[in-house]
């Protein structure tokens, strides 16, 4: 019995559906501890492509209990609309639990993001517009709404006669809006609450009783730790923590109940949005690697910047999440490539350094240190162990694993569950049977 979170290692978009997907296959209970309809997970199974928002991947297993945990923010609309494409596709949702005191994303958090963002000009963050900054800032301020308050027609009521004409004031006055009328929100929100009242429960609770109970539990984290609020790439990060610390707050367990953490990371490195990004290839190779690995938003659809493998961020990501082991993914990419970089330092005034800066204005100003390693060539989308791999891919593995003295237990090779080679199943394996006896990877 093993309880593992799976975070992303990069910024996001690393491919973290379909390793909980595959995860989840020997997981009983699937929770999801942060963020809202901001991420995305695409998880292809045989000839289906589900495309995830809020639901964790393990929806797709018939016997796995899902949870939303509090720490997430939920937009009752597009969790219905996910809820009714799920189910159309002919999976159950049954075992969907949602946490009572999750925030809901209410229609002025959207505005006020949307309209936020707009002015900022060429200062923009690059958010979704799906209203998760102002919803949490709201659950800061301690004015938010959680999924409780819509279960009570005369308390929500009460809420929104105050809150509304308040948030009227902003969307009027500050951005030059048109008022929302409290009556036609209620309506609206008291609609969400019978459809989603089957599914509410005290997650806190039901992950304890799990844990007793001895069942394994998989903690899935969205974004990754570049976008973390605290530790990433500040401002240019999301309004949550992703990190593996934000899996005891956000599902509401003790760090004692954590055994293992594996981060996520693709072959090469991807951004979506503003916010700097050192590796980033600014020649054809980028557009290469975009087309090839699909690199297209699963939330909103944005291009996403492509650049070489980042081992600064990498080794950070170690660091702050305490990685157990990694999972590399779209591996397959880089198939055509002569040549492959990877950074593994930063220039920065002319002194290198492999640590990473905590200044957005020292990042921006970081140049890239590179080792290039030869490309292999050839197809490995067809490989399915270690050994069917090419010398030259699997050196490459084995470089990255060293430089982040991490070892690797999966590597995928596409975009479908059978296109993975599992080197040690992180719920099921021995936690260090990846490191030689001096404690350095072998993978």
């Amino acid at each position: 019995m093993a309880n593992v979170v799976v975070i992303g290692a990069q910024w996001g978009d690393e491919g973290k559906g379909k390793i909980t997907d595959l995860l989840s296959k020997s997981a009983d209970v699937v929770v999801r501890y942060q963020g809202g309809v901001n991420a995305g997970h695409t998880v292809v199974v045989q000839d289906q492509t589900f495309k995830l928002h809020l639901i964790p991947s393990g929806i797709l297993y018939p016997d796995t209990e899902c949870i939303i945990g509090s720490g997430t923010v939920i937009d009752p609309e597009i969790l219905i609309e996910e809820l009714d494409t799920v189910e159309a596709l002919g999976v159950s949702t049954k075992n969907l639990r949602i946490a009572q005191t999750a925030h809901i994303t209410m229609p002025y958090h959207r505005l006020i993001d949307n309209a936020s963002e707009e002015r900022r000009g060429t200062h923009k963050i690059g958010t979704t517009k799906r209203g998760i900054g102002p919803t949490y800032a709201d659950k800061s301020e301690r004015t938010g709404l959680r999924v409780l308050d819509l279960m009570d027609a005369d308390g929500l009521r009460e809420i929104l006669e105050w809150t509304i004409p308040y948030k009227n004031e902003i969307l009027e006055r500050m951005y030059g809006l048109e008022p929302l009328d409290v009556e036609t929100v209620l309506a609206q929100y008291l609609q969400y609450a019978d459809r989603l009242r089957p599914h509410v429960v005290d997650a806190s609770l039901s992950i304890y009783e799990a844990l007793q109970q001895r069942r394994n539990i998989l903690f899935e984290g969205a974004q990754g730790t570049l976008l973390d609020l605290d530790h990433g790439t500040y401002p240019y990060v999301t309004s949550s923590n992703p990190v593996a610390g934000g899996a005891c707050v956000g599902a509401g367990v003790g760090p004692t109940a954590i055994d293992r953490v594996i981060g996520v990371a693709k072959a090469y490195t991807t951004r979506v949005g503003e916010g700097p990004f050192p590796t980033e290839m600014v020649d054809g190779i980028g557009e290469v690697l975009g087309d090839r690995g699909a690199e297209f938003g699963t939330t909103t659809g944005r291009a996403r910047r492509c650049g070489w493998f980042d081992a600064v961020i990498g080794r950070y990501a170690v660091r702050i999440n305490g990685l157990d082991c990694l999972a590399i993914t779209k591996l397959d990419v880089l198939d055509t490539l002569d040549e492959i970089k990877v950074c593994v330092g930063y220039k920065i005034n002319g002194t290198v350094t492999k640590d990473f800066p905590s200044s957005a204005r020292q990042f921006a100003s970081c140049e890239p240190v590179y080792e290039t390693l030869p490309g292999w060539k050839v197809s490995t989308e067809d490989c399915r162990k270690l050994e069917d791999l090419p010398q030259e891919a699997l050196d490459y593995l084995k470089f990255l694993a060293e430089l982040m003295n991490v070892p690797i237990a999966i590597v995928s090779l596409g975009a479908g569950r059978h296109q993975t080679i599992v080197v040690e199943d992180p719920i099921h394996g021995p936690k260090r049977a990846l490191l030689d006896a001096d404690g350095s990877p072998v993978l």
